[in-house]
């Protein structure tokens, strides 16, 4: 009880300085600073928030779990993310700046037409939703684990309460706030990350040295395979997979790319998405030698660890294998993680319904009356987050962060086939085909999913992510009639 106290006191003064922080920062709540930040952030600052955001509460459990099953093959995929931001930076960043766009699905409406910029931003609150849900769940999970259980409070009220957090430093003033609460967030999942591994390599017996030499020695510090084309964890399925991840889930997103958005101008947005894409690979380095470390340290004290990766970092730390201390930096990480992820997730999914399908900027309102819609939109959306966290918690089976990428594959296909035929073809897809296509991909690839590792014994990775938006393409191509002109 008194460790969980402890953490409840730590957590209360975290959350005080956030507020402390979004009440700074939000001196006006209008719309402009909600959805745009009045384009005056920083490229710094938005460059390492982004790093907390994109990491998330998932991947401080999952990740170091990986390392049993995968090793550090998952740096493969991190090369490939280097190279699907700097295609970010350098395509499409200058096509939404080009358009002066705030949600950036506001180009399938010039592209296409009003309905499949409608479809575009459906397939983005699904992938947001769930995706997003997946990782608050984890961390509230953690936090029932940790705290809640201890002093009696039930799961769906640790989710009410954390939503609420959410919804309370954001409702203001949105992503103009969001800058600069994520890049403090990004400092205490960072701070955490090392005072975890700290603690873990001070049971060992570990100086820095020996550390670099227990992880380089361990045979899961495996990073490359090119031996086996059938294995996932080959090295170019993981790093064409990873660049196209990026482009997908980073600049097809508009969770991700809302916050590039609130720079000043193009080049400062450029800076921005290189810096963090150059950050992407030590920081899950840095995770991925925490996992080496912990497996080392059960083998060493002969600890029966859970089957399921993502329960050994709770395990030994929930176990007291690690000692008390490791709670509170644990538990900072996990929150600080999740809510810099979804934080943002929450004012993404507000701004996309706001522009995109209520298309509140079009309307002839009032200031006032917009701001009244945008605010309901926002604690509505905060609703149908703790509904999809309770429903992921009923039916999850898999790891967490995998369930994440699958879910990717699938939502995001149809957008990545959506902007790949607008920017490179000038054919015009006839209106009524757009929705069909997009939704009969993802089913095609379920279907081949299912169907040829049964068959060949071939299974599919990530690049069933590239298979479904080549499929949308197809689709769209067969679809269409005559050369388009972009809607201005």
């Amino acid at each position: 009880m008194t460790t969980a106290l402890f953490v409840v006191a730590t957590m209360v003064a975290y959350f005080a300085l956030l507020l402390l922080v979004s009440r700074l920062v939000a001196r006006r709540g209008d719309n402009d600073a909600f959805f745009r930040g009045n384009r005056r952030s920083p490229w710094g600052a938005v460059a390492f928030g982004m790093i907390g955001a994109s990491i998330s509460g998932v991947s401080f459990i999952s990740v170091p779990g990986w390392v049993a099953q995968t090793g550090m093959t998952y740096l493969q995929m991190c090369l490939g993310f280097c190279v699907g931001y700097v295609a970010v930076a350098f395509v499409l960043l200058p096509l939404y700046y080009r358009l002066g766009l705030t949600s950036i699905y506001g180009y399938l409406g010039q592209r296409y037409d009003r309905a499949t910029r409608r479809t575009g931003a459906a397939f983005f609150l699904l992938s947001k939703l769930t995706g997003a849900s997946a990782r608050l769940y984890l961390a509230c999970l953690v936090l029932q684990t940790f705290v809640a259980d201890r002093l009696g409070v039930p799961y769906w009220a640790t989710v009410a309460a954390t939503l609420a957090l959410i919804w309370l430093y954001t409702r203001r003033s949105g992503i103009r706030t969001l800058v600069w609460t994520d890049a403090l967030q990004t400092l205490c999942l960072l701070a955490a990350l090392v005072g975890v591994m700290v603690i873990v390599a001070g049971r060992m017996g570990l100086d820095v040295a020996g550390v670099v030499q227990t992880v380089a020695g361990s045979p899961m510090s495996r990073i490359f395979v090119f031996d086996d084309w059938l294995t996932p964890q080959n090295f170019w399925k993981q790093f064409i997979s990873g660049a196209f991840v990026v482009i997908v889930m980073t600049g097809l997103d508009q969770d991700m790319m809302q916050k590039n958005l609130t720079c000043p101008s193009l080049r400062a947005a450029q800076k921005d998405m290189c810096a963090y894409g150059c950050a992407f690979v030590p920081v899950n380095l840095l995770f991925l030698a925490l996992g080496v470390l912990l497996y080392t340290f059960a083998a060493r004290q002969h600890v029966a660890l859970p089957a399921a990766g993502d329960e050994v970092l709770p395990f030994l730390v929930g176990g007291g294998w690690l000692g008390t201390a490791v709670v509170v930096p644990f538990t900072v990480g996990i929150v600080a993680a999740a809510f810099s992820s979804a934080d943002s997730a929450l004012t993404s999914l507000t701004t996309s319904c706001c522009i995109d399908l209520l298309r509140l900027e079009e309307r002839g309102w009032d200031t006032r009356r917009r701001e009244r819609w945008r605010k309901a939109v926002h604690a509505l959306m905060a609703v149908a987050f703790g509904g999809c966290i309770l429903l992921f918690r009923a039916v999850n089976s898999t790891s967490v962060i995998d369930a994440v990428y699958v879910m990717a594959s699938y939502t995001y296909g149809p957008l990545l086939g959506l902007y790949a035929f607008g920017l490179f073809t000038r054919r015009q897809p006839r209106a009524w085909a757009i929705l069909p296509v997009a939704l009969t991909a993802p089913l095609v690839c379920a279907g081949l999913d299912f169907a040829v590792p049964r068959l060949t014994g071939y299974r599919f990775g990530y690049e069933l992510l590239l298979l479904n938006g080549a499929l949308t393409f197809a689709g769209l191509w067969l679809a269409s009639a005559g050369r388009a002109r972009l809607r201005r």
